[in-house]
Formats: structure tokens, C-alpha cells, sequence
């Protein structure tokens, strides 16, 4: 990934954690718990795509399984989101822009069963699964109410600035650099080159002139 790319993601994942752990952990809802490191990593996946989505997710989940008071295996939701971000990016458009809010509301409706499914099934493997506190019907339910009414507030945020760093200041250097040289190259290598090709032929057929003249007041001296 870019440079502001990876500086944008690590700020928004950290912010998205913290607000997590020490605000949305503490509202003791019935059911889940809002998810905003899950729609942190569906915003920039929808720009960004889906090997970036990967990525994102995975070292999202990973701080997530670290951060006290993790009380779940370590790895259990870096996997989780690491999927989660890859079928989220499947469903970038290919300019990164969105034309209605359907499309990002049916994604984070899938991605919060499907999170939801994944990290009870990832549980249950390891031992660890929150279904046996609460029913996994309303897991599913209140995961996914809770991420819809908060999504409107938070995804088309994480979007707008996710684009912004399309706009790379190194990347638009580097290429408006290419663009002067190959513009240069071109110009060497055509216009400018046959100029001064002409121009010596100008020269050199007016000093043949000038030496033909001086030749033939020469024969007539004589």
C-alpha cells in the first residue's frame, strides 16, 4: 500500500479501537456489541479494494485480539476481519466511488452475519464462543441493528477520506515527472532534432553558396 494510505488506515484503526474498547464496550446493550473497527475496515476496503481490505482487516483484528480486555483467543478476530475485508473489497467499484447508499448498507448488513457467523464458528473451534451467553440468533440480530444505525455515521467518513489519499503526493510527483520526460524525449527525438537538422542544412547549403561564388570571381580575376 501507499505511504498516506497506511498512515490513514493505522490512524482510523487505532481511533476506531479505542473509541471501541472504552465507549461502544461499556453501553451494555442487550445482544453484540456495535462494531467500529469492523465498519472502519469496510469503508477503506470499499475504496481501497480487497487485497488492501485484507491487510487492514487483519492488523485491525489483530490489535483488537490484544487490547485489553481481550478475553478471546489471540488471532480469533484478525482472522475474522481478515476475510471480512477481502469479500468487502470484492465489492469496490472500479473507480472507488459509490453511486447510491444501498451498496454500502447491504455490505455492512452481510459483513456484520457474516463477522458475527465466522468469529462464533472461529470460537467454537478454539473453545471460546460467545453463543453459549447469548443465543446466536440474537447475535445475529443485534449485531447487525447496531451496525446499520451506526454505519450512516461512520462509512461514508471513512470513505471520503480514504479517497482523498488516492491523490498521492508521490505517486502524482513521480508520474508528472515521467510525463515531463517522456514529453521532453519526445520532443528531442522529433520537432527540436529535425529543427536544428534543418537549420544546418541552412547553414551548411549557404557556406556551399558562398564558397561557389568566391570560386567563380576567381575564374573571372583570371
Amino acid at each position: 500500500m501507499r505511504v498516506n494510505r497506511t498512515l490513514l488506515s493505522a490512524a482510523l484503526v487505532v481511533v476506531a479501537l479505542v473509541l471501541q474498547v472504552s465507549v461502544l464496550s461499556r453501553l451494555q446493550l442487550p445482544g453484540a456489541v456495535p462494531d467500529l473497527l469492523l465498519l472502519t475496515v469496510l469503508g477503506l476496503a470499499l475504496v481501497y479494494g480487497h487485497l488492501a481490505g485484507a491487510f487492514i482487516g487483519f492488523g485491525a483484528g489483530l490489535l483488537a485480539d490484544l487490547a485489553p480486555p481481550a478475553d478471546h483467543a489471540a488471532g480469533q478476530y484478525a482472522l475474522v476481519l481478515c476475510v471480512i475485508g477481502y469479500l468487502a473489497g470484492l465489492a469496490r467499484p472500479e473507480n472507488g466511488k459509490l453511486k447510491s447508499a444501498t451498496g454500502p448498507m447491504l455490505v455492512v448488513v452481510a459483513a456484520a452475519l457474516a463477522s458475527t457467523l465466522l468469529y462464533a464458528g472461529v470460537g467454537a473451534l478454539v473453545g471460546d464462543s460467545p453463543v453459549r451467553h447469548v443465543g446466536l440468533g440474537d447475535l445475529l440480530f443485534t449485531a447487525a441493528v447496531y451496525d446499520l444505525l451506526l454505519a450512516p455515521f461512520t462509512v461514508p467518513l471513512i470513505m471520503a477520506l480514504a479517497r482523498r489519499t488516492e491523490n498521492d503526493p508521490l505517486s502524482d510527483s513521480q508520474n508528472a515527472g515521467a510525463g515531463d520526460v517522456s514529453s521532453g524525449w519526445l520532443a528531442s527525438g522529433t520537432g527540436l532534432r529535425i529543427g536544428s537538422q534543418r537549420g544546418g542544412l541552412r547553414v551548411k547549403a549557404a557556406r556551399n553558396r558562398a564558397t561557389r561564388a568566391g570560386r567563380i570571381k576567381g575564374v573571372k580575376r583570371l
